[in-house]
């Protein structure tokens, strides 16, 4: 599994993937692997009120990626707290959320994802 943005026919670069591009309306065609890429935090917070199944506290960042001169921004969890401007990795985890807790049917959804790692740490 890799760590996906996405890209339009005119280089904008966006995280999540979008069906269109947000900045100029093209389709977004291709995908940028981020997954080995150095990003930068650019803010975080702790949220001590998770919902079911997500570990407490859950520590959050956004994370900037400098993708060929396009800025590119994930919103995600982290490994641990760190501060602004520290330098993280995404590391691949299995569980984001634990299956069994919660409404849904655990079957009904992906559970693995990328969380961020201090760079050195990775």
């Amino acid at each position: 599994m890799s760590f996906d943005a996405y890209r339009c026919p005119n280089g904008h670069v966006t995280y999540p993937a979008h069906t269109v591009c947000p900045e100029c309306g093209e389709e977004q065609t291709d995908t940028v692997d981020l997954t080995d890429e150095v990003g930068e935090v650019v803010t975080w917070t702790t949220s001590t009120a998770t919902p079911p199944g997500v570990r407490e506290p859950n520590h959050l960042g956004i994370i900037e990626f400098d993708v060929e001169g396009e800025t590119v921004r994930a919103l995600g969890q982290l490994t641990e707290p760190v501060e602004s401007g520290t330098a993280v990795t995404p590391v691949y985890c299995e569980e984001l959320r634990d299956p069994e807790a919660g409404i849904r049917e655990a079957e009904s959804q992906e559970w693995d994802g990328y969380r961020f790692a201090p760079a050195e740490d990775a």
